[in-house]
């Protein structure tokens, strides 16, 4: 195997894993909203579904700007600040589905 690395390799997983962390979102975010519709719960079940919907809504527009980033021929690396940012908006789903959840009783 020869030591030559493919320059497109990265960028594709890192795509790729872009699209795996806003789909898992997403179908975090649809499950919290099922879950505060069957259970019909009080406003503040529906406060968690607002910050859950607002942090999928940031984290489509992070991962989009991502995206078009790596488009370019010599991606920039993504500063801390921007990451950090990003993994709030991917937790806060998953948190306000787990309060839902807490909160109901399962």
């Amino acid at each position: 195997m020869s030591g030559v690395r493919d320059p497109g390799a990265q960028p594709e997983r890192t795509r790729l894993a872009w699209r795996r962390t806003t789909l898992a979102a997403t179908v975090v975010l649809l499950l919290t909203v099922r879950h505060q519709l069957v259970a019909s719960g009080g406003v503040l079940g529906w406060a968690a579904v607002a910050v859950a919907v607002a942090a999928w809504l940031g984290l489509l527009v992070a991962a989009h700007r991502r995206l078009r980033r790596l488009l370019c021929a010599a991606p920039v690396a993504a500063r801390p600040r921007h990451l950090a940012l990003v993994c709030g908006c991917a937790i806060a789903p998953a948190a306000a589905g787990a309060g839902l959840l807490l909160l109901r009783g399962g």
